[in-house]
């Protein structure tokens, strides 16, 4: 049975959720319910999502969320990748403020069916459950691509930029009851990555043309892609890309500059999985076999 995938997004800055969202529409088994985009110039990012979208022959409800955190300052103000659009074909015109009735409709509608994938800062997803607790019961599951927990890595820091985009929605959402609640961090997804050189080598297929084209923009300043988001989407569908433990997450909010770092410790009975290794290899080759499909 086809998996129903609620997708929350700040597509459009950097390229990963892009290159995300051609990976759900490419899946033979992902039943992509909708798309809410968060983070500044919502609507810019939901003519990101169409144009991928259309270029794929699907039309997917999407809907343009919340623009700006709870409490902290904007950092993210706008979507940079949306210079692109003048090359795709898009939608133009969107239901705006309906974002989280929207997303409360479709996991009401189906309980205890639709993964919560939740790929930006969590404005979006914590007002959806402040405002209805008993949406985070009635999912199937929540994965996050949010936090760092075990700093393995050199040169990842303590920070992670969809958690301290808005800390306190950060923190609202780890506090939730859900079933399962999945996280993938930087320490994990920053294993996975590909040169522009070799992006554009391998980036073939109507549902990655369109990322190649808005990827151009992000290379401008990074000579690098880093497969954050789409590693989050791919443990839906094959469990053996990631390793995953469980604990308990603490959210940081005390510390004005430490605002939404994120505390695990291992823990049999805790609440959270958390990634803890990654097979790199075997992620890229499921990638790039599914996106290159062309049918």
């Amino acid at each position: 049975m086809r998996r129903k995938v609620l997708l929350d997004t700040d597509i459009g800055s950097d390229i990963d959720d892009a290159v995300c969202l051609a990976y759900l529409l490419a899946h033979p088994e992902c039943d992509l319910l909708g798309i809410t985009t968060v983070t500044g110039q919502p609507v810019q990012r939901a003519r990101l999502a169409s144009a991928l979208c259309r270029a794929a022959g699907r039309e997917v409800p999407i809907y343009p969320g919340v623009d700006r955190p709870l409490l902290v300052p904007q950092q993210q103000p706008e979507a940079p990748q949306a210079e692109a659009l003048a090359r795709w074909d898009h939608a133009q015109d969107f239901p705006c403020g309906e974002a989280i009735e929207f997303l409360r409709r479709v996991v009401r509608a189906h309980p205890g069916e639709v993964t919560l994938l939740a790929v930006g800062p969590l404005t979006n997803i914590g007002l959806l459950f402040a405002t209805d607790p008993e949406i985070p019961g009635l999912l199937r599951e929540l994965v996050l691509m949010c936090g760092v927990f075990t700093n393995r890595l050199a040169g990842v820091g303590p920070l992670e930029w969809n958690a301290i985009g808005d800390p306190h929605a950060t923190a609202l959402v780890y506090r939730a009851p859900v079933k399962i609640h999945r996280s993938i961090g930087l320490d994990v997804t920053c294993q996975v990555q590909l040169g522009a050189d070799e992006v554009r080598r391998q980036f073939r297929g109507r549902y990655l043309r369109p990322v190649l084209d808005f990827a151009e923009v992000w290379f401008r300043g990074s000579r690098t892609l880093t497969f954050h988001d789409p590693l989050a989407a791919t443990t839906l569908f094959d469990d053996s890309i990631c390793t995953f433990a469980p604990g308990q997450v603490e959210v940081e909010l005390a510390s004005s500059r430490g605002a939404g770092q994120t505390w695990w410790r291992a823990r049999a009975d805790g609440p959270h999985q958390v990634a803890l290794e990654v097979a790199p290899s075997r992620f890229l080759d499921h990638y790039l076999a599914t996106t290159a499909r062309d049918d």
